[in-house]
């Protein structure tokens, strides 16, 4: 695989994978791969041979942060085991947050070191969680103190309906396919899994069976796993919910936004990109799940 294509397939993945406010932008010759990364996206094989490109050079940034990564990718990448340069900024970046971020990065770079997919491990899995966290963080320093805030009942909590979404390059070995339904029926959860190319996941019981089941899939070994939000469902949420509590498994995109659809959760999944118009789940180079080595770590 050449250069600007393993770039462009690099790329692409990464794009497909960002969640609502997480943003993606060129710095440098942007048309140009603005253009290149379109194509690839509407076919891959039509790039063949891809055109010799500058270094890659472009801006991750997530709504409500004032804090951004500008990324270059070195000349050869994907060619060797040379990673991305991250560059740390910020509005109101003092220091002392400087040095936390540059250690954060650095931290990062090592774990992704050895990564068949270096650049989409070290921006999904490791610095768009942590802005999120920081922003998290901000926000509960700026929220009410305990004693103003009304209390939650422990027991009302654990009791709480929740539900979880993943999804993954592919889901088609036999093995992981038995494992979801033996634990979904285990749990008391229904939902159901998409197998093929992408892997789509979905579950809904008590909030402490569904985060059992979550840490059990994050568990096993995937290809661009990705667990796309474990929270609680808005009252709302089911208040079309036709009566099923079985696991199904599903072949097809759109027989998963219908059976979201049938029980009033549509925007769980076409706000995350599946099924809606000109958008898509991470595609990378195809790959069985026994040749799988690396796992993306949520």
């Amino acid at each position: 695989m050449s250069s600007t294509r393993r770039v462009l397939a690099d790329i692409h993945l990464l794009k497909c994978s960002l969640l609502p406010g997480e943003l993606l932008t060129f710095i440098e010759d942007a048309a140009s791969w603005e253009s290149l990364l379109d194509a690839y996206a509407a076919d891959p094989e039509a790039l063949e041979p891809a055109p010799a490109m500058p270094p890659a050079q472009f801006r991750v940034r997530a709504e409500g942060s004032d804090v951004w990564f500008d990324i270059a990718l070195p000349p050869g990448y994907g060619e060797d085991a040379r990673l991305p340069s991250v560059d740390v900024k910020g509005d109101q970046l003092g220091r002392t947050e400087q040095q936390r971020w540059q250690a954060l990065v650095a931290e990062a770079l090592e774990e992704v070191r050895g990564s068949e997919y270096p650049l989409y491990e070290l921006i999904s899995s490791h610095l768009l969680p942590q802005l999120h966290s920081d922003v998290e963080e901000t926000e509960r320093s700026c929220a009410p103190s305990p004693e103003e805030a009304p209390p939650i009942s422990a027991t009302a909590e654990s009791s709480s309906r929740y539900h979880a979404l993943f999804t993954s390059h592919h889901l088609k070995s036999p093995q992981k396919r038995r494992s979801l339904s033996q634990w979904a029926h285990e749990l008391s959860l229904m939902g159901f899994s998409k197998v093929g190319y992408p892997g789509v996941i979905y579950c809904e019981g008590a909030r402490e069976d569904v985060e059992d089941f979550v840490s059990r899939v994050k568990s096993m070994q995937w290809l661009a796993l990705r667990l796309r939000f474990l929270e609680s469902l808005p009252p709302a949420a089911g208040a079309n919910e036709v009566s099923r509590r079985e696991w199904k498994e599903f072949e097809k995109v759109g027989e998963v936004v219908g059976e979201m659809r049938a029980i009033g959760r549509e925007r769980f999944v076409v706000e995350m990109g599946i099924g809606s118009l000109g958008t898509g789940i991470a595609t990378a180079p195809s790959k069985t799940d026994s040749e799988t080595s690396n796992t993306t770590k949520q």
